[in-house]
C-alpha cells in the first residue's frame, strides 16, 4: 500500500542506472561510489562509473522516535495497522522514496533497509563509543586509548562486513560532536581537557600543548588572564567559558587542530585497514563554533567533508570556506524547513520555521537549486522520513520534519514540490534547467 499520492508534475526523470547515477556523464567505474571532479564540478561516482548527486533522507525507519518518557512509537503503530510488517512497509518506503526522486538512505536509517536495492550510509559513532554526548556536549578524551578502541571495534563491526558492497556509499564518522563553545556548553575542548582527572591521557596532551607555546608558568598564567605560580595550580581552576584572552583563543584554537587531527587519524586509520573500498564521509560537523579549523583538520583523511546546515537559504561562501580548508567536497548531511501548519508544536528543534506545506515545498526549491549550482558540493540529506511525535522524542524535539506526518500520510503540496525539484536535479547542476 503506497503511503505517498503524487500529483504529477511537468518534470521527466533523467536517465539513471540502477543505483541512481545519471548515464549522461560519466567518470571511472571503480566497482564501487568514489568522488572525481568532472569538467570543474565535483560528483559522486557510483560503482558503474556514471555522476551520482545524493539525494538522501535521514532515518528511514520502522521504528521512528519514542514518546519522551514513554514506550510508545506512534508512527510505528500506525504503519503496522497500514502495512501489516515492517518488511511490507520496507518495500513501500523504498518504493516512495524513489517515486520522489531520492537515492540515498541518510544517517540513522533502519539497518533492515540497507541492500535493498537503494545506496545508503551508515553513521559509526565512534567517538560517541569513546564517551562523548552529541546532545549534552560531552567531548570525549580524544588522546586516550579509548578512541583507538572504539574506532578498531567500529570499523571491525560495521566496516569489514560491508567492504565488498556497491551499494554502500560510505561512513559518517560521528554526529555533530562537540569542538568548543556552542549551545551546548560554554567551554573550548582544551579548557575541558584541563578539567580532566590529572591522569587522563587528555590532560596531560593539554599541559604538554600549553608548556610547548609558554616558556614559564608565569608566562602562561599573564597570557591567559590567571593567578596561578606553578602548573600543578591548574587542578584548583574551574573554567566556565567567557572573558578569554585573544592568547586564551589562539591557544584553545590551536589544540583543537591537534586532538581533532587525531581524532581524524584514528578513524581513518581503522576503517581503511578494514575497508579500503568506501567513502569516508567525515563527522557530520554541526554548523557553528570552528567549522574551519576542523575542516581543516580533516584535510587528507576525508573523502567528504559533511555538515549539518540549518539555514534560511544555502549560503555559499561559509561551504566554499569548508571545502578550500578541508580539500575535500561538501554534503549537507542534515537540513529541513518545518511548516506552522502542520499541527505540530515545533517548539524544540533545528531548522527555519515556515508558514504553509506551500511554503516549505518553496523553500525546498530553493534551498536545494542553490546547493545543486554549488560545483564543490556532492549532496543533500533532508531530515528525516516522518514527523516526530508531538509530545516530543526522547529530546523533546516536537517538530515537523517528515515527508510524511505520524500516521504515515504524506504532505502532498510538500512532496510534489520535492518529486519535481529531485527529478530536474541533474538537469539544475549542468545548467540546462532553472
Amino acid at each position: 500500500m503506497p503511503a505517498f499520492v503524487v500529483v504529477i508534475m511537468c518534470a521527466t526523470p533523467a536517465a539513471l542506472d540502477e543505483f541512481g547515477g545519471w548515464t549522461a556523464l560519466q567518470g571511472h567505474a571503480t566497482g564501487f561510489f568514489h568522488t572525481e571532479q568532472i569538467e570543474g564540478q565535483w560528483w559522486l561516482v557510483d560503482p558503474v562509473g556514471n555522476v551520482f548527486f545524493s539525494l538522501g533522507v535521514n532515518a528511514v525507519t520502522f521504528e521512528a522516535d519514542v514518546i519522551q518518557g514513554t514506550n510508545r512509537i506512534p508512527y510505528a503503530e500506525a504503519c503496522l495497522a497500514k502495512y501489516g510488517s515492517r518488511e511490507a512497509w520496507t518495500a513501500a518506503a523504498l518504493a516512495n522514496l524513489r517515486e520522489l526522486g531520492f537515492n540515498t538512505l541518510g544517517s540513522w536509517s533502519g539497518s533492515y533497509t540497507f541492500e535493498q536495492g537503494m545506496p545508503y550510509t551508515i553513521i559509526l559513532n565512534i567517538a560517541a563509543r569513546a564517551g562523548a554526548n552529541w546532545q549534552h556536549g560531552r567531548a570525549a578524551d580524544l588522546f586516550s586509548p579509548s578512541l583507538d578502541q572504539a574506532a578498531e571495534k567500529a570499523a571491525a563491526e560495521i566496516c569489514a562486513p560491508r567492504r565488498d558492497s556497491q551499494l554502500l556509499i560510505g561512513y559518517f564518522l560521528d554526529n555533530e560532536l562537540h569542538w568548543g563553545p556552542d549551545w551546548r556548553a560554554p567551554t573550548t575542548l582544551l579548557e575541558e581537557y584541563l578539567m580532566l582527572p590529572p591522569d587522563a591521557p587528555g590532560r596531560k596532551a593539554a599541559l604538554d600543548f600549553l608548556r610547548a607555546r609558554h616558556a614559564t608558568v608565569e608566562d602562561f598564567s599573564a597570557a591567559w588572564g590567571l593567578s596561578i605560580a606553578e602548573w600543578a595550580a591548574l587542578d584548583d581552576v574551574k573554567f566556565a567559558g567567557g572573558n578569554r584572552t585573544p592568547q586564551a583563543w589562539q591557544d584553545s584554537l590551536g589544540f583543537l587542530r591537534l586532538a581533532a587531527r587525531r581524532y581524524f587519524e584514528v578513524c581513518n586509520a581503522a576503517i581503511r585497514h578494514h575497508d579500503p573500498n568506501h567513502l569516508i564521509l567525515g563527522c557530520r560537523e554541526a554548523n557553528g563554533f570552528a567549522a574551519e579549523p576542523i575542516a581543516a583538520s580533516a584535510r587528507g583523511l576525508v573523502d567528504v567533508f559533511s555538515l549539518s546546515y540549518y539555514v534560511p537559504e544555502a549560503y555559499e561562501p561559509p561551504l566554499r570556506k569548508l571545502h578550500e580548508a578541508s580539500g575535500a567536497p561538501i554534503l549537507i548531511s542534515e537540513w529541513a524547513f518545518r511548516a506552522r501548519d502542520s499541527g505540530l508544536p515545533n517548539t524544540k528543534g533545528a531548522g527555519p520555521l515556515v508558514d504553509t506545506q506551500a511554503d516549505r515545498g518553496d523553500k525546498y526549491r530553493e534551498y536545494l537549486t542553490a546547493l545543486l549550482r554549488m560545483p564543490f558540493v556532492v549532496g543533500a540529506h533532508w531530515f528525516k522520513y516522518a514527523d516526530e511525535p508531538a509530545e516530543g522524542r526522547f529530546d523533546g524535539e516536537n517538530s515537523n520534519y517528515g515527508l510524511v506526518n505520524i500516521r504515515d500520510e504524506p504532505y502532498t503540496e510538500f512532496i510534489n514540490v520535492v518529486r519535481e525539484t529531485n527529478l530536474r536535479a541533474y538537469a539544475i547542476r549542468r545548467g540546462e534547467s532553472k
